[in-house]
């Protein structure tokens, strides 16, 4: 069987008097005949409302240390939360300016770089352009054959329109003859030693090169300079 809570000295003094106050009118006619049995009974009833009064501050006092550890504990709680919601944001708000600019360098490179492919198949129209030009003897270009001069002069002309129009696109043209040898720009078809110039050096340029804005679009196909 369950064992008996054991119930306190004062609360058992605050139930009697709670009975003493039932009997109260049947004691009341006894009281009238002895005064001081009147003042006795009325000490009592006056200590039984002040033990009751003390029990009533003494389970409020049991009560508030309760309540305030249980709001402390809640209050840490909420804390956390509020830690981790806060860390949360601030990583969510770095991803997203991450991802704004990774996309907007993309579309970037897309406006610069779009017509890249288009470039390239235009930069064969400029070789044969220039293949064209060089190929006409110069003695040959005079009044004496106006057909040939004329020709020549609208290839000329057509080289070099076409030379600004890649200007301005940012498509430049690379002709790094006794330039050093950069690996980024050109492409070494041979070696070879000349007289007069450093290792390391370009000595001939067999095909020209191209970037488009910054960017090697084509690389310079030349002869390098080596150590005799």
């Amino acid at each position: 069987m369950p064992r008996a809570r054991a119930v306190p000295a004062a609360v058992m003094a605050a139930r009697c008097v709670r009975v003493v106050r039932h009997n109260l009118p049947a004691l009341a006619l006894s009281l009238r005949s002895s005064p001081r049995l009147l003042c006795t009974a009325t000490k009592q009833e006056n200590n039984g409302q002040n033990l009751e009064e003390d029990v009533g501050q003494d389970e409020q006092k049991t009560d508030l240390p309760s309540a305030e550890k249980t709001l402390l504990e809640e209050k840490a709680k909420l804390e956390e939360q509020l830690k981790e919601t806060t860390e949360k944001y601030k990583r969510a708000l770095a991803d997203t300016e991450n991802l704004r600019q990774r996309s907007q360098k993309l579309v970037e490179e897309a406006k610069l770089y779009g017509i890249q492919g288009f470039c390239k198949d235009l930069l064969e129209v400029a070789d044969v352009l220039e293949k064209a030009t060089q190929c006409v003897p110069k003695e040959e270009i005079s009044d004496d054959n106006p057909h040939l001069k004329n020709l020549y002069e609208g290839l000329v002309m057509t080289e070099v329109q076409i030379q600004k129009v890649f200007r301005k696109h940012g498509l430049l043209r690379l002709n790094p003859v006794g330039a050093k040898f950069d690996p980024y720009e050109h492409e070494a078809l041979f070696h070879t030693p000349v007289e007069g110039k450093e290792p390391g050096m370009v000595a001939l340029v067999n095909k020209v090169g191209y970037k488009l804005h910054g960017r090697t679009l084509r690389p310079a196909l030349v002869g390098v300079v080596k150590a005799a």
